[in-house]
């Protein structure tokens, strides 16, 4: 019987408990424990939605419905299985227990549609010097920043969305803000994000600027200048201007409910924009939505064909 092919699904990673949320923290930082003070604000948040991220669960559902997928096309010639960055099944671990089923190749696929080399990148390259070690053949899918499927997802229900919404509602496309220094390297981050919003303003029928916009969210705490402009900074001068009555979120750099969702934009965005009198909504994400496991099952074919 001919081994099947290995798709390892690669995400961020979550603490599943609350005694996980100190070693997670820890392991974010390279190595160096939060103070009491990052801890606790950290623990706050969590705490804000529900006690802990269900991140855990989503990721597993969106393996699971990635295998039905493939198995609906290909019964038996792929196996999907989790390499998480920050968390277990850590990539290299997932590797190594590949490499003892005698998987001799992978797919690699990230939960996060538009490539940097400072996430996807970093990623592939874990996962392909790991793979490495074991003469197992690497091959990775560096972004999905328009699959079809995915920005139809996003327009349908952005539409829906707006039509509850004010007249003059503007729409925030947002995705998780990187150090400036990687942008300023010539990473291809920010186009990648731009080539997502445009493709479902483009359904939408959004008007560039006047209609919607690009903030970044969810910036790390250090010294160094992370990309913006950020989304409150882009609710506060939209609650100061004349035409400003309404704000949607569109996540779209998030493919699942987490903390930086739930609590960044759910709670903090939300919140800041009730202060303006801001009418604010956000956009689902896409979670296991099958439609899309779907279309990421094809391109894990298309490349296994190559």
């Amino acid at each position: 019987m001919t081994t099947p092919i290995a798709v390892l699904l690669m995400a961020y990673g979550t603490p599943r408990t609350r005694d996980e949320i100190l070693p997670y923290y820890t392991d974010i930082r390279r190595g160096r424990p939060p103070t009491p003070e990052q801890l606790g604000d950290l623990l706050n948040r969590y705490e804000a939605i529900g006690g802990i991220s269900p991140l855990a669960q989503r990721t597993e559902a969106q393996r699971d419905a990635l295998q039905a997928a493939l198995d609906q096309q290909a019964p038996g010639q792929y196996m999907v299985t989790l390499g998480l960055k920050h968390a277990a099944p850590m990539i290299e671990t997932a590797v190594d227990d590949l490499a003892a089923l005698g998987v001799k190749r992978i797919i690699g696929l990230v939960l996060a549609p538009h490539f940097s080399s400072y996430s996807i990148g970093q990623y592939h390259g874990r996962a392909r010097d790991a793979a490495a070690t074991y003469g197992i053949t690497f091959d990775g899918i560096d972004s999905w920043a328009t699959e079809p499927a995915f920005i139809k997802f996003l327009a349908d229900d952005l539409r829906e969305r707006l039509a509850a919404m004010p007249a003059n509602t503007k729409v925030l496309f947002t995705a998780h803000s990187l150090p400036q220094r990687i942008i300023d390297a010539g990473d291809p981050y920010p186009d990648e994000l731009r080539a997502t919003a445009e493709a479902v303003a483009a359904q939408v029928g959004l008007a560039h600027w006047s209609q919607w916009a690009i903030a970044w969210q969810s910036a790390g705490r250090t010294p160094e200048p992370w990309l913006g402009p950020d989304i409150l900074q882009v609710i506060s001068e939209l609650g100061s201007s004349e035409n400003g009555d309404g704000v949607v979120v569109s996540a779209c750099g998030f493919v699942a409910d987490h903390l930086e969702v739930l609590y960044d934009l759910d709670i903090e965005a939300r919140t800041h924009a009730d202060k303006l009198g801001l009418a604010f909504d956000r956009t689902a994400c896409v979670n296991d939505n099958p439609e899309i496991m779907k279309a990421l099952a094809d391109r894990v074919i298309a490349v296994a064909n190559n």
